[in-house]
């Protein structure tokens, strides 16, 4: 697959990435900013995904339905999300309309600054998000996971904070997050598509170049630490929802597509062994699955299951029979073969639009401060051996850092976690 990705960092350290896409007619933008829900304070957590929502409020310039109607009329979309250690604005238009999506989404980022009403407005709109995960069970279950198994640390904490984290955070809170957040050098543009990486420069030069590079405050990382053991969380729904977390690998270790191979044979898709085994030879799920959340210094790996409040001693004891396995021997050569092929072949198409590859260039220029080509992707897959995948197994499923979370109509009796 032909790569054309150009990268310029201006005077100011704003970082500009294109991707040449011939023969489409769409750009997808994004403006990347390296502040997530990591690094907030636990009294005000969820300010990041406040913040993203209260920038589409207006600005000096242009009106809440104006931000939307001047995309939208044009045929685009925009539309912003965040994450723990990141945040994108982003826009899809078509190429002779790229000018003014990348104009709106700056004039979001760089110059909302939502008023008192706005703010009161949205928290309530905030607080009903987070009430609909609370009311998602697989999206509470993955939540209360990081929160028992990382406590105390941000990466535990929900990305969109807490009922009474939302309703804590001022006008003065979010004034000050912006100064810090519009700092420069914490900023990615990305664009892929049918574009010029020439003339994207020049209009992020004359956008950006005045941002000062000395505003906002330093940051330092701290990991979490791990704390083992089984958390139940009593409710009373039909089925039984079990997620077990296990350590894992952060982004930018080199071992990352040896996990990917690792994870993706255990349950990355409907040949992998916890699919054939819990779903297709016993049929006690409907929905099981493994795979794994990175950071910039940790991560971790997760297996999930729903099923029936008394098969969950089955599933699980499935479960652990296959961590031990993979541990033990890793892969026969034959999947250890089929699962690199299937990793391969996935790639071209997860990058079949340009949002696509736009996230891509944007998280690699986050993570890595360069473009990782797929080439690199590829060839790094093609080399996992068997012993890699054995080796990595041994790391991330030992079970004296093992994390269990219940849900459910259920008690703890249910599942019984391996001995160390």
């Amino acid at each position: 697959m032909t790569e054309f990705v150009r990268t310029t960092r201006l005077e100011n350290g704003v970082r500009v990435v294109t991707e040449g896409v011939r023969d489409v007619p769409s750009v997808a933008l994004g403006i990347w900013v390296d502040i997530g829900s990591r690094y907030e304070e636990e009294r005000i957590c969820g300010i990041a995904h406040f913040v993203e929502h209260l920038l589409f409020k207006g600005t000096p310039t242009r009106s809440a339905r104006g931000i939307a109607e001047e995309i939208e009329r044009r045929g685009g979309s925009i539309d912003a999300f965040t994450d723990k250690e990141y945040t994108c604005y982003h826009a899809r238009v078509l190429h002779e309309h790229a000018g003014v999506a990348l104009d709106v989404l700056a004039d979001i980022v760089l110059h909302a600054e939502p008023r008192a009403d706005d703010i009161e407005l949205e928290r309530e709109v905030v607080i009903q998000e987070i009430l609909d995960v609370e009311d998602d069970p697989e999206e509470f279950i993955h939540d209360h996971l990081l929160g028992s198994y990382w406590p105390g640390h941000p990466l535990g904490w929900p990305v969109a904070g807490t009922v009474a984290s939302v309703e804590r955070v001022t006008r003065d809170d979010v004034l000050g997050f912006l100064r810090d957040f519009r700092r420069p050098d914490r900023i990615v543009v990305a664009a892929a598509g049918r574009l010029d990486h020439d003339e994207v420069v020049a209009r992020c030069r004359h956008i950006f170049g005045s941002l000062d590079p000395r505003t906002g405050i330093e940051r330092s990382l701290d990991r979490p630490d791990f704390r083992p053991g089984l958390y139940v969380v009593k409710r009373e729904i039909e089925q039984a929802h079990l997620l077990i977390g296990l350590p894992g690998l952060s982004v930018t270790d080199p071992r990352r597509e040896a996990a990917e191979v690792l994870i993706a044979a255990l349950g990355g898709g409907m040949s992998s062994r916890l699919f054939q085994r819990v779903r297709e030879e016993r049929g006690k799920a409907y929905s099981v699955y493994s795979f794994q959340d990175p950071f910039q210094d940790i991560g971790y790996t997760g297996v999930y299951a729903a099923c029936a409040r008394e098969a969950v001693a089955e599933v699980s004891d499935i479960v652990f029979e296959e961590l031990r396995s993979l541990a033990a021997t890793g892969l026969e050569p034959g999947e250890l073969d089929r699962v690199r092929t299937q990793l391969v072949g996935s790639i071209p198409l997860s990058l079949e639009t340009t949002d696509s590859r736009m996230s891509r260039i944007g998280r690699n220029e986050l993570y890595f401060d360069r473009q990782v080509s797929i080439a690199e992707v590829v060839g790094a897959i093609e080399a996992v051996t068997n012993d890699d995948i054995v080796t990595l197994a041994r790391e991330f499923f030992s079970f004296d850092r093992t994390a269990a979370v219940l849900l459910g109509d259920v008690e703890a009796g249910l599942l019984a976690l391996p001995a160390a």
